[in-house]
């Protein structure tokens, strides 16, 4: 039975939501948590696989200390309490992607608890509690075959890869974040994206929601105004920035329509379907005696020592939304101007193209007009364009030295996103550098006089403004190489004008 979902503005006017997100995040270390396997995406399965991380009977954990150290910068980062003491434990569950049958994970001990990000959405700041950052390491994938869906549903066999057992995982779990009415959705998708930011800054991640080293849980809860808040379900695996948006938007439509209708809210997981943005059942949510967790007992305890902390504090760099603020006025750029380049997702390409030469308005013209304009058309990312930093600000030097116009440029552009090479090769290779030589052009000029006899009497009458229907000739005739600039003086100096 289909049932009918109220209107948003509805559901926000009669419930308030509660949010809250938790996000795994697979860290960029050179080998696994607990052995040596490589950590690199992809590979054949089961080949970056060791007796450790398979669990194998007689293996033994050893903690890998560049995970910790990233797990305390994270911490730090997120303005959380670094534990002086703490340990792994045991989360045992059966699944067929844990190898061991338990995760090393962190239980009532985390590495990092108690802090905060501030985010900004409509122009008002807004600070997420973080409850925890603790460290643990990732399962294994489960391939379901032989189905439409790729889900266990409707499968044939199952595929077990364990080459992203054992990864460095760092779980980010925010405090419930009440309060924030009709932006909810906007919240958490602006909280994933400054935590994005914040990881990529660290470089602690290369935080590809794509490839699942950034992974998103989102709760959703909705209660009525003054009353406790809701039973909170948990939308697993939430895999862009957007669907984190659609993911607390469809919960919220949701739960208002069964508690519409007199029903009570369950607890549990669901699925978020990419194409439809519904969400549907998984499992019971377990509770953490269903996970039996206890002290692992083939690891010690860690016990970060307070001077090297505050050299990790010391060491952190610019967060990004100071970095933000900061480009914001060196650049010059409104409120409004700052928000088009951070809705384009331009930020460091903006930044790398004024780096390598541009200044910042031309290097915020071709990110947010030209490459962008394609990036849309194509459905990509901006920065899988085609085009790099160093070749937007090569081809804006070569614009900048007279030798192309914007038209040229353009045709330029189009060579670089098709891999021709940089845009002094593909300037050069398919002639396009304006004519600015005199003697070249005056053949043109001449004949554009000619051509247009009523025109040059007016120019030679002192309407010099009626210049620029021989100069669009003159550039029709050069197919847009000619300098513009030298065309019209030398129009206005053949008809005896004053320019």
């Amino acid at each position: 039975m289909t049932t009918t979902l109220p209107a948003y503005d509805e559901v926000v006017a009669r419930y308030e939501p509660v949010i809250g997100l938790e996000t795994h995040v697979e860290l960029g270390t050179n080998t696994k948590m607990f052995c040596g396997c490589p950590t690199d995406f992809g590979g054949e399965p089961n080949t970056r696989v060791c007796p450790v991380c398979l669990g194998l009977p007689g293996s033994l954990p050893v903690a890998n200390k560049a995970a910790i150290e990233a797990t305390i910068r994270i911490g730090l980062a997120l303005n959380c309490s670094i534990a002086e003491w703490c340990r792994f434990a045991r989360k045992n569950y059966f699944y067929p992607d844990m190898p061991k049958d338990f995760q090393i994970s962190q239980y009532d001990e985390p590495l990092c608890f108690d802090g905060y990000l501030d985010v900004e959405v409509g122009g008002e700041l807004v600070r997420i509690g973080v409850e925890r950052v603790h460290l643990e390491e990732d399962t294994g994938k489960t391939l379901h075959v032989g189905g439409a869906t790729g889900r266990i549903h409707g499968a044939t066999e199952s595929l077990v890869d364990y080459n992203r057992a054992g990864i460095p995982l760092v779980e980010i779990v925010t405090k419930p974040v009440p309060g924030t009415g009709a932006l909810a959705p906007d919240v958490a998708r602006a909280y994933v994206t400054e935590l994005r930011d914040v990881l990529r800054s660290l470089g602690v991640s290369d935080v590809r929601m794509e490839e699942g080293s950034l992974r998103c849980d989102v709760n959703t809860s909705l209660n009525l105004p003054g009353e406790e808040w809701g039973t909170r379900t948990e939308t697993k695996n939430v895999n862009s920035l957007r669907s984190v948006e659609r993911a607390v938007r469809s919960e919220m439509l949701r739960q208002a329509a069964v508690l519409d209708a007199g029903g009570k809210i369950t607890q549990e997981t669901r699925h978020f379907h990419e194409d439809t943005g519904d969400t549907t059942p998984g499992r019971s949510k377990e509770t953490a005696t269903d996970y039996r967790y206890f002290p692992e007992p083939d690891l010690v305890p860690l016990a970060p020592d307070t001077a090297w902390v505050a050299e990790l504090k010391a060491a952190l760099p610019e967060l990004p939304r100071l970095h933000r603020r900061r480009l914001q006025q060196d650049w010059g750029l409104s409120d409004l101007d700052m928000q088009s380049v951070l809705n384009a997702g331009a930020v460091e390409l903006i930044e790398a193209t004024i780096a390598a030469g541009a200044t910042p308005a031309a290097a915020r013209k071709w990110w947010l007009g030209e490459l962008s304009r394609r990036a849309n058309e194509a459905g990509i990312e901006l920065a899988d364009v085609g085009a790099t930093p160093a070749q937007v600000a090569e081809l804006q030097g070569l614009v900048d030295a007279g030798k192309l116009n914007d038209k040229l440029a353009r045709t330029v552009l189009e060579g670089v996103v098709a891999g021709e090479g940089s845009p002094t090769e593909i300037m050069a290779n398919r002639n396009l550098e304006v004519v600015s030589d005199t003697g070249a052009l005056t053949a043109a000029v001449d004949e554009a006089i000619a051509a247009n006899p009523e025109v040059a009497d007016k120019i030679r009458s002192g309407k010099v403004a009626a210049a620029g229907a021989l100069v669009g000739a003159v550039m029709k005739t050069t197919r847009g190489q000619a300098d513009a600039k030298t065309v019209r003086e030398l129009i206005l100096e053949r008809l005896g004008a004053q320019g």
